[in-house]
C-alpha cells in the first residue's frame, strides 16, 4: 500500500521562496543599507540605545562637555547615545553590530535554503544537511555570545575619552534562549550524522 505525503512540491516551492525572500531582505537592510551608511552614501546609524549608570539627569556640566563632542545622551536609566555627525570610525562602530548579527542571519537562513533543496529532491537524511545542521548550531552560538558582547565593546570604544565614559558602564547581560537553541540544533545534527550513517551501513548490507 502506497503513502501519501502531506508535503508537497508547491509547499516546498513556498518554503523556497520564502527562504529566498528573507535572505534578500536581510542582505538589503540589514548588511548592504548599513555598510553603505558607514561608507556615507546613505544616513549613517547615529543612535545607540545603553544603559546609563545613573538615573538621574546627567549634569548640565557633563551635558555641555558632551556636546562639544557631537553627542548627546537623552533620557536616564535607558538612553539614547546620539551623533549629531558621526565620523566613519564612529559609524563603523554604530553599525557593526547590526551588520555582524546579520551576516551571521543571512549564513542561517543560506544553510537552511540548501537544505529545503534536498527536501524538494525526495531525501533531507543526507550527510550534507548533517554538517549544514552543526553549522546553523555553532552560528547561533556564536550569535548567541557576539549579540550582548559587541554592542557592549563598540559602545565603550565611542565613550572612551568623553564625559560619558564614566556615565555609561560596560555590561554584559547574556541570556541562556539562544544558547539552549544552539545546543538543540547540534544534537539535531548529531541525530542527523548518525541516522545517515546507520542508513548507509543498513543500504550496505542489502
Amino acid at each position: 500500500m502506497g503513502t501519501t505525503s502531506w508535503w508537497s512540491r508547491t509547499d516546498n516551492r513556498l518554503l523556497e521562496a520564502a527562504l529566498g525572500l528573507a535572505a534578500a531582505l536581510v542582505a538589503v537592510f540589514g548588511v548592504l543599507i548599513p555598510a553603505l551608511g558607514v561608507v556615507g552614501l546613505t544616513d549613517p546609524v547615529d543612535t545607540r540605545s545603553v544603559e546609563a549608570r545613573t538615573t538621574t539627569r546627567i549634569p548640565a556640566a557633563v551635558t555641555d562637555a558632551v556636546a562639544g563632542h557631537g553627542m548627546s545622551l537623552t533620557g536616564t536609566h535607558r538612553a539614547d547615545l546620539v551623533f549629531a555627525h558621526p565620523g566613519p570610525g564612529q559609524r563603523l562602530l554604530l553599525a557593526l553590530p547590526e551588520i555582524v548579527g546579520s551576516l551571521l542571519l543571512l549564513l542561517v537562513v543560506a544553510l537552511l535554503l540548501r537544505m529545503a533543496g534536498t527536501l524538494r529532491r525526495g531525501d533531507v537524511f543526507v550527510p550534507q544537511n548533517a554538517r549544514r545542521l552543526s553549522v546553523i548550531g555553532l552560528t547561533v552560538l556564536v550569535q548567541a555570545v557576539l549579540s550582548p558582547v559587541l554592542p557592549a565593546l563598540t559602545t565603550a570604544a565611542l565613550v572612551r575619552g568623553t564625559p560619558l565614559g564614566e556615565q555609561i558602564p560596560f555590561e554584559v547581560s547574556f541570556t541562556g534562549e539562544y544558547v539552549l537553541l544552539a545546543f538543540l540544533i547540534l544534537a539535531l545534527g548529531e541525530v542527523f550524522r548518525r541516522g545517515t550513517r546507520l542508513r548507509a551501513d543498513t543500504e550496505g548490507l542489502v
